[in-house]
């Protein structure tokens, strides 16, 4: 019993220096990302809504979409909207792990979804965002690019 009780303060102690570690500014931002991504698991807001307007948005990678998109809206218009368009079941977020440091929040994470021809779309992320004043300024992507690249080829646009 003495051994059980001292295993439960040396977690209590432990996760309240895991808090004292980060500044209030990374514990919001990183409860800023954890509830937008809550969110749109349970099919609620749209977690884009984060983002500034003059946001830049990076996809790393080879595939045509790899590049630095420079607003919000042109991020939404070449990626976003064109992929919802080839889902039958949208995407749902299933977040590994989030880490702050500083204004960056970094997201681990998978998503699954249905295309319009009935097959899986299954992609695992890292997102680096930067935050500033609640919203996303800056994020680089990382993601399945074969998986991506394949459902924008593969199912035509309406």
């Amino acid at each position: 019993m003495k051994f059980l009780l001292t295993l439960f303060a040396m977690i209590i102690f432990s996760a309240s220096a895991d808090a004292q570690h980060y500044s209030n500014e990374e514990l919001s931002n990183k409860e800023i990302i954890s509830k937008a991504f809550l969110e749109w698991q349970n099919g609620n807001g749209n977690f884009f809504e984060l983002l500034n307007e003059d946001a830049k948005w990076e996809i790393t990678g080879s595939t045509p979409y790899s590049k630095i998109y420079h607003s919000k809206q042109e991020l939404l218009d070449d990626v976003i909207i064109p992929l919802n368009k080839k889902l039958k079941v949208k995407i749902k977020p299933t977040v590994r792990n989030l880490f702050v440091d500083k204004d960056m929040v970094i997201a681990l994470w998978d998503g699954e979804a249905t295309a319009l021809d009935d097959k899986p779309y299954r992609s695992s992320y890292s997102w680096y965002m930067k935050m500033k004043n609640g919203k996303i300024t800056h994020v680089v992507a990382f993601l399945d690019g074969l998986e991506f690249s394949d459902i924008m080829k593969r199912i035509p646009v309406n």
